[in-house]
C-alpha cells in the first residue's frame, strides 16, 4: 500500500491533474466526504487528508510514504528524514513582508532598528530579518495576519501573498517579497527503501506530468 498525504484546498485541487497524468484517480471528492483516508483507482495506493501543516510530520514518520505541500511548510518543519524529488510547480505564490500602507518600512529597518512582526513564519521571519540586520520581536499567529497592524500589535506581517488583494482590501502595502513558493513532493526515506519500486513509478510519472 502506497499512501499519500494531502491538504483540502488549492494544493488538493492543483494535484489531481498531476496524480490523474500518473494514473492515480482519487474517488472520493475531500470537500462533500468527510473520510479522511480516501480511496483511488488503484487498490495500493490510498490518500490521507490532513491538515497542511501535518503534511511532512504524516510523512516523517511514516503515517504516509510521500506527501505534496509548500516550501514554507517545509522550511518551517524542518526536513529530517524527508527526501524532496520533485518541486511540482504547482500552489505558487510569495512569502512576504506587509505593512500599513502609512508606514515608512524603509526606513524602519535601517540597521539598528527594532519592529514587531506578526507571522506564523516564525523561522523564516527571524532568519530574514537577521540577515539584514534588522532585530525583530516576533509574534505568531495563525490567522488573520492582516488584523495585527491595523489594531496596532504590529509594525509588519509576514504571510503568503497571492494576487495581493486580501493585503489592498486591508490598506496594507506589500514592501519585500522573501521568497517565491510551490509545492514539493516529499518522500519519506524508509519507506522508498522498502517500497522503492511503486514509489519510484509514481515518482517518474509526476516528474513526467510536471514536464508537460
Amino acid at each position: 500500500m502506497i499512501t499519500i498525504a494531502l491538504s483540502k484546498g488549492r494544493i488538493f485541487e492543483e494535484t489531481l491533474p498531476l496524480l490523474k497524468a500518473a494514473g492515480i484517480c482519487v474517488l472520493d471528492d475531500p470537500d462533500t466526504s468527510r473520510k479522511l483516508i480516501l480511496q483511488t483507482n488503484h487498490s495500493d495506493v490510498r490518500v490521507l487528508v490532513v491538515r497542511a501543516t501535518d503534511v511532512p510530520t504524516y510523512v516523517q514518520y511514516g503515517g504516509a510514504d510521500m506527501g505534496i505541500t509548500g516550501k514554507d511548510t517545509l522550511l518551517e518543519h524542518g526536513c529530517q528524514g524527508l527526501y524532496q524529488p520533485i518541486d511540482l510547480h504547482i500552489a505558487k505564490c510569495r512569502i512576504s513582508v506587509a505593512v500599513r500602507s502609512d508606514f515608512d518600512y524603509v526606513k524602519a529597518v535601517k540597521q539598528g532598528s527594532r519592529l514587531t512582526v506578526a507571522t506564523k513564519y516564525v523561522s523564516i521571519s527571524r532568519e530574514f530579518f537577521a540577515s539584514k540586520g534588522v532585530h525583530v520581536d516576533l509574534i505568531k499567529l495563525y490567522g488573520s495576519m492582516e488584523l495585527a497592524p491595523l489594531v496596532g500589535m504590529a509594525d509588519a506581517i509576514v504571510d503568503l501573498v497571492s494576487t495581493g488583494n486580501t493585503l489592498k482590501a486591508n490598506h496594507l502595502t506589500e514592501v519585500e517579497c522573501i521568497m517565491d513558493i510551490s509545492s514539493r513532493l516529499i518522500v519519506n526515506q524508509a519507506a522508498l527503501k522498502l517500497k522503492q519500486a511503486p514509489i519510484r513509478r509514481i515518482m517518474d510519472a509526476l516528474e513526467l506530468a510536471v514536464g508537460t
